[in-house]
């Protein structure tokens, strides 16, 4: 059996790009495992609070010592980590904003991404804690930013790279859906490269 994890982040809904082709690469996933579940979150949809006091004061206090509103916290935080746990499987669909991910996006990185819960210090340095899973990288632009001029403005993939494989998810593919907003590429011949490199991705892990 798989366990999916699905998480979308583009505020355009079923128009977006990057949803469709992470759509088609769980329904393909599905196809060759019967028994797969999917957790799926739509972080436009329906977002998270950003982190607050009450969550970062959480951290440093003692169980017995919390108040209602860091043990809230804490339990939005605890169920986020709790999905990503059970995962075998990670889809992320990320637009590009401003040469970055969606601020929603970020909010649940920030959820996650916890000392002794997802990463951890030792003497040889931080670790992550979440080993062993699959992540796979949607990410839709407007533009072309894997190569080119346009590559050093690209904040979208190294820092995804950089935090999740922080917490342990370092076995990272991407499946670019580019150059959407551009008339040499557009949307569909942008939809339709990202869809056939996916099933190459998955392909390879078959």
């Amino acid at each position: 059996m798989k366990n999916i994890l699905l998480i979308q982040s583009s505020p355009r809904g079923s128009e977006s790009y990057s949803r469709r082709v992470a759509d088609s690469i769980v329904n393909e996933i599905k196809d060759r495992h019967l028994s797969t579940t999917v957790t799926f979150r739509d972080l436009a949809q329906d977002p998270l609070p950003h982190v607050g006091p009450a969550f970062v004061s959480a951290l440093s206090a003692k169980p017995e010592e919390l108040t209602a509103a860091q043990s809230e916290a804490l339990a939005l935080s605890d169920a986020l980590i709790g999905e990503l746990v059970t995962a075998d499987v990670i889809v992320l669909a990320v637009p590009m904003h401003n040469f970055g991910i969606p601020s929603t996006l970020k909010a649940w990185i920030d959820h996650v991404v916890r000392a002794g819960r997802t990463f951890t210090y030792s003497e040889g340095g931080p670790e992550g804690l979440l080993k062993g899973k699959r992540l796979i990288l949607v990410l839709a632009s407007g533009g072309v930013y894997s190569n080119g001029p346009a590559k050093q403005l690209d904040f979208q993939e190294p820092y995804l790279r950089a935090v999740l494989g922080f917490i342990g998810l370092t076995d990272i593919e991407v499946a670019r859906v580019e150059g959407v907003a551009m008339s040499t590429i557009g949307a569909e011949k942008a939809v339709a490269a990202a869809t056939a490199h996916s099933r190459e991705i998955l392909a390879r892990a078959a």
